[in-house]
């Protein structure tokens, strides 16, 4: 599953948390983003989906093989933003009247 191993998902699991209290932040313009369970589960789900893109597209930014690098953390940003944008749309197609 896309290079996915025990340790590169600790590192997703941490670097996750990071970004996605960062994430919610921005999002939300808030000092506490959504919470801090939701900023969790937002950061690891966003690492998943930043890590994927970034393998389905082969962006290396050769910022080397540390255990925790930079790379890791911007693909967790980006994923953790498009969880937010892809929990926004959800929310707002549920809302619309059936007609």
């Amino acid at each position: 599953m896309f290079g996915l191993t025990l340790g590169k998902f600790i590192v997703l699991i941490i670097v996750g948390a990071y970004a996605g209290s960062l994430a919610s932040r921005v999002a939300t313009l808030s000092r506490e983003g959504f919470g801090r369970w939701i900023n969790l589960l937002v950061g690891i789900a966003g690492a998943m989906i930043g890590n994927l893109v970034f393998y389905l597209f082969h962006l290396d930014f050769g910022l080397g093989d540390l255990k925790i690098s930079f790379e890791d953390l911007i693909a967790a940003f980006i994923g953790s933003l498009l969880c937010i944008v892809g929990w926004w749309a959800l929310k707002k197609y549920r809302r619309k009247p059936v007609r």
